[in-house]
């Protein structure tokens, strides 16, 4: 992040790539670099639905896959899922999804969440299981 003029920037500014809620035009960004079994990023979930609640059309909120691959096993093919539900329309209900479900981030899992989602389960199975959306998530 960068400062110019009393205004903080990313580095890496918001694009039409990111997953993003709220108007582009909102006068507060809030970017979440997040991992789906970090229990901090879990316990900031409700936090950030709190905010957005209460700031409505005055926040836009990005989401940025950020695995921390070393102490948490499940969070980048839980990212992976995330992305293959984007494909079909359906990133942020997934997103809550493994959040609200965070203790249970296994490929079974994963699949059952996809079910109940109704993603089409082959599409979703196919790529997960050839990695379609790592180099999103890395």
């Amino acid at each position: 992040m960068t400062q110019e003029s009393g205004t903080a920037r990313l580095t890496l500014p918001v694009s039409q790539r990111d997953h993003q809620q709220g108007p582009e035009t909102a006068p507060v960004t809030l970017v979440e670099y997040g991992d789906y079994e970090c229990p901090y990023c879990g316990e900031a979930y409700p936090i950030v639905k709190e905010i957005q609640r209460r700031l409505g059309d005055r926040l836009r909120f990005v989401f940025r896959n950020f695995p921390l691959t070393q102490s948490h096993p499940h969070a980048e093919h839980a990212a992976e899922a995330a992305e293959a539900a984007a494909v079909q329309e359906k990133f942020w209900e997934m997103h809550d999804y493994l959040f609200e479900h965070q203790q249970a981030l296994d490929d079974a899992h994963l699949v059952q969440y996809a079910v109940a989602l109704h993603l089409d389960k082959e599409k979703f199975e196919r790529e997960m299981a050839e990695h379609a959306y790592a180099n999103r998530v890395r």
